[in-house]
């Protein structure tokens, strides 16, 4: 049964549960809502969540772990002797699972030969249908693929009575369950604080996901490389061939240099508008300064990286670099970081204009009675007391700074930093250099083999990248609290 029918079928007897149990309800009372316990929605909506909760808690835990328990059994049931030399079982793996969708897409029978003139028409068909294989067809491959196929089958329509059976068992219980006498109401909003409770963790557990799912493959990528020249090397130069150098130092150069310069564009430029905006300027401009300038948020990064390529970087190249005799390249620091500036502005002006103006009015009257002149106040009440809220601010766009991929790609191209040319380029602005997540992207583009310490390199800098970013969070709550300890 396809998924999405399967959710219907599910609201539906969860709104004829919701139905019958309110009449349910009813009924016991002699249709005498004044005799039931709780209002008689209540009943309804208990009958609802009973047949919600157990069905669509036991659909996704199944679809979490059928994957992963059809992919080790195929994967086990593989022999050895059918990896060509050097090829990884998830590679082999990725192929078994292209070849099922195929099969699926092609509604082609399970049990057709394996023989070389049928392998060779399931690769052309496959192709038709935009299915593409890494390797040639093999019988194993293809064996393994009708047992995947079979195995995800079977487990869709297991799921579908599983799941079933589950919503209408709690149908049953919860319509034995009413009665006049029943504390449905009770029962509800222990059901609704459970969910709340559920949606505030789901944040926490993703977290925790990511973490250790960053951390698991990093120790391995640690088990198959040196940490030192990791984290100690001063060159960049990835080769799935063997002898790579794998030194995060040059990529971490880059991303702190563009983000650098990207701050250096838009907090002074965010922060005096937000000033401008909650200060000075009348209702009027206000009214179509802010809406203007948040416009910048909304628009894609890929069309800042663009205006980076044909705009800003050949204009900062042709009365620039050239003219200083800095470089002949419109890709460059420069270029990512201004773009990338520009595209911060709304996050740091935004944010700081809400946070001036929710700072009391009164600081600003007693201010004003003392004799102080309005920049006066600004400089010396307004923003030390707003400072806290500009910290985050300025966070957020350092964060946002720190993860951005395509304005580099297209602004500042994909070489990494060249610690062996002296400490002249390092600094130069017009030398083009990458970032850590352009890296992580470029490692994992393609089909990627997950045992290489050159694809498990990405998930040993999306570790070190998250780590930065948490430490920069400790450092601006370590400023934060010192600040408002003063004015509280």
């Amino acid at each position: 049964m396809p998924f999405y029918w399967l959710v219907l079928i599910i609201a539906a007897i969860a709104a004829a549960g919701f139905v019958l149990g309110r009449r349910r309800a009813l009924a016991s009372a002699g249709g005498d809502s004044r005799r039931l316990h709780s209002l008689p929605n209540f009943y309804g909506w208990n009958v609802a969540l009973t047949v919600l909760t157990p069905a669509l808690g036991l659909l996704a835990l199944w679809l979490l772990i059928q994957p992963a328990f059809i992919e080790n059994t195929v994967s086990g049931s593989i022999p050895d002797s059918a990896l060509a030399d050097g090829e990884n079982r998830s590679l082999l793996m990725s192929d078994v699972r292209r070849i099922a969708e195929g099969l699926n897409l092609l509604d082609r029978p399970m049990d057709g030969g394996d023989g070389a003139d049928d392998l060779a028409a399931l690769r052309d068909d496959l192709g038709s249908v935009g299915v593409a294989l890494g390797a040639d067809v093999r019988p194993e491959i293809y064996s393994a693929a009708q047992s995947y196929r079979a195995k995800a089958e079977w487990g869709r329509m297991a799921m579908s009575f599983v799941v079933l059976v589950a919503a209408i068992g709690g149908l049953a219980v919860s319509l034995m369950m009413t009665d006049k006498d029943f504390r449905a109401r009770n029962t509800v909003e222990r059901g609704i604080l459970i969910v709340l409770v559920g949606a505030a963790s789901i944040a926490i557990l993703t977290t925790l996901g990511i973490v250790l799912s960053m951390l698991f493959e990093t120790r391995n990528f640690f088990a198959g490389h040196s940490w030192t020249d990791f984290f100690f090397g001063t060159n960049w130069a990835p080769d799935f061939r063997g002898n790579s150098e794998l030194a995060i130092l040059p990529l971490l150069w880059g991303t702190l240099y563009i983000s650098f310069i990207a701050l250096l564009v838009s907090v002074p430029i965010g922060l005096f508008a937000a000033i401008y905006l909650s200060e000075y300027a009348s209702k009027t401009v206000r009214s179509i300064a802010k809406p203007a300038i948040e416009i910048l948020a909304g628009i894609p990064t890929i069309v800042y990286g663009l205006f980076a390529l044909i705009t800003i970087g050949p204009m900062l190249r042709d009365y620039f670099a050239m003219p200083l005799g800095l470089g002949e390249s419109s890709s460059s620091v420069a270029t990512a970081g201004l773009v990338m500036g520009i595209m911060l502005i709304p996050f740091v002006s935004s944010l700081s204009d809400d946070i001036i103006n929710a700072v009391p009015q009164s600081m600003r009257d007693g201010s004003y009675g003392l004799g102080a002149t309005q920049s006066e106040t600004i400089r010396q009440v307004i923003i030390p007391a707003a400072l806290p809220g500009i910290v985050g601010a300025v966070l957020l766009a350092a964060s946002r700074a720190i993860g951005e991929t395509m304005i580099v790609v297209l602004g500042a191209g994909a070489a990494a930093a060249q610690f062996n040319r002296g400490l002249g380029d390092l600094v130069n602005p017009f030398e083009a250099m990458t970032t850590v997540t352009v890296k992580i992207v470029s490692q994992l583009t393609g089909d990627t083999d997950f045992a290489s310490p050159e694809t498990l390199v990405a998930f040993a800098l999306g570790l070190t990248l998250f780590v930065i970013t948490l430490g920069l969070n400790v450092l601006a709550l370590w400023i934060v609290r010192r600040y408002r300890e003063q004015y509280e």
